[in-house]
């Protein structure tokens, strides 16, 4: 039988110690460490969530082909300068059939920092403010949200493991989350691919459905993902079922990553979900809340973990992340910096 994925309100989790803030961090753990899938509600920001605030963000995709051109990274367009950050367009014969921006700290920050010979610190390409009025303002709203969300949650991770609730706050200072904001179209039936093949169609409840975000288990930490109400997320059960993720208006589906998982010696799942197409477009708004360039990764004292040798957050994302079709052929443009020997 299925797990389900449970759905928590995490109000307690931002007011202080109490019998209520001890039961949502039991709750945010207990899903942690089963599905490794949670939906939530009751956070500050919530109302951002709502149908009419998530169009303010999603008008980006209303811009000229042309103006989208502008925006793109490197791999797309060699002639650009930025190569992590910016518009990614939508890729025929992939099986992951989107389109969308990456947007790092500069988005919400003006002190964000950068660094022209680290590609993980590079600015942000945006539309301005005469093409879409107070979009610039509402995206900066969202992502400082996320990170408060992001945070709390950190923090009630570190709670449930017995360790100080601060344990993760100095990794995260000056932080490199990313705010992507994707669009899912219909799959052309006639499109270059053949769509009736196992790497792009499952069957679910009696239906063939075509996929158009591929299984995959996010790299880093935690991810916030705000849903447009469309069904199509799933994720897979301990039983190797694929069990749908719930799209509901003032919640954020919440999944954890490997790195995490690897940090917390497994007490803390990552989980394989995909996208499967539904009847109409799919938009979705993922926060990926990630630490610093810098950041030491070292070993936690939790019981049951396996020791590794220290290594920089910046190195392990990535070559994480460099992987995805998105990214690809940018690997060779940014070298390991490394950890210090211990």
């Amino acid at each position: 039988m299925s797990e389900g994925i449970p759905a928590i309100d995490i109000k307690a989790l931002f007011g202080p110690a109490s019998p209520e803030r001890d039961a949502a961090d039991q709750a945010v753990l207990q899903a942690a460490s089963g599905v490794g899938f949670m939906t939530i509600a009751g956070f500050p920001g919530s109302d951002l969530l709502t149908g009419e605030n998530r169009a303010r963000l999603l008008r980006i995709f209303s811009l000229p082909d042309a103006r989208k051109a502008d925006l793109l990274r490197w791999n797309f367009d060699n002639t650009k300068s930025n190569f992590y950050r910016g518009w990614f367009p939508l890729q025929p014969t992939a099986v992951s059939y989107k389109e969308g921006i990456d947007m790092g700290p500069d988005v919400a920050h003006e002190d964000a920092a950068f660094d022209p010979n680290d590609p993980l610190c590079e600015a942000t390409p945006l539309p301005n403010e005469a093409e879409l009025p107070g979009w610039r303002d509402a995206a900066a709203d969202y992502y400082r949200a996320m990170e408060k969300v992001g945070n709390t949650l950190m923090r009630a991770i570190a709670r449930g493991l017995d360790l100080p609730q601060d344990t993760f706050d100095a990794y995260f200072k000056g932080g490199i989350s990313t705010l992507r904001l994707i669009r899912y179209p219909l799959r052309d039936a006639k499109a270059a691919v053949d769509l009736s093949g196992p790497d792009y169609s499952v069957v679910h409840k009696g239906e063939t459905r075509t996929i158009i975000g591929k299984e995959h288990v996010d790299s880093g930490f935690v991810t916030l993902l705000a849903q447009d109400g469309v069904e199509g997320l799933q994720a897979k059960d301990h039983g190797g079922e694929w069990i749908d993720v719930p799209p509901a208006d003032g919640t954020l589906a919440v999944n954890f990553g490997q790195l995490l998982e690897r940090w917390t010696g497994g007490r803390v799942r990552a989980t394989l979900h995909r996208v499967i197409a539904p009847n109409r477009a799919r938009y979705s708004i993922p926060f990926f809340y990630e630490p610093r360039v810098d950041a030491e990764i070292t070993p936690l004292p939790v019981p049951g973990a396996n020791p590794f040798e220290p290594f920089l957050y910046g190195d392990y994302l990535w070559e994480a992340a460099t992987n995805f079709v998105e990214m690809r052929g940018i690997k060779h443009l940014r070298k390991p910096r490394r950890a210090k020997a211990s």
